[in-house]
């Protein structure tokens, strides 16, 4: 049986695949004692539709290896292009856009919780 690994290692693990799927400024950050739903966040630029679902393969694979379940979300905006959201529970993944990465900026609105970028390594 292999070892369960904590959320942070998942986090970054998804990070690390974000950015070799080419996303684009890949940020992590810990929102576990900001609120009670999850506990990282998982930002990622997106250039195009293709980009994204692409991305979202990824971490369906991601999810599926590691015995994690993606719980059923909505995409944020009518198009479904802009922001489109991956809730895992304790990891949540936001494809965003950069006109929807700008407008709504996440890392603003979130800025008491710790940043990582670059490099994810426990």
């Amino acid at each position: 049986m292999a070892l369960e690994k904590n959320v942070k290692t998942q986090a970054f693990e998804i990070a690390r695949l974000m950015q070799d799927g080419k996303g684009e400024n890949v940020t992590v950050i810990d929102v576990s004692k900001l609120n009670s739903w999850t506990d990282y966040f998982v930002i990622v630029t997106i250039k195009s539709s293709a980009h994204w679902q692409g991305l979202e393969k990824l971490v369906k694979e991601y999810v599926k290896e590691n015995d994690m379940q993606i719980h059923l979300t909505h995409n944020k905006t009518s198009g479904g292009d802009d922001w489109n959201l991956i809730d895992i529970g304790p990891v949540v993944v936001h494809l965003m856009s950069e006109d929807a990465r700008n407008f709504y900026d996440l890392e603003k609105l979130w800025h008491a919780g710790t940043f990582t970028r670059e490099s994810f390594v426990e």
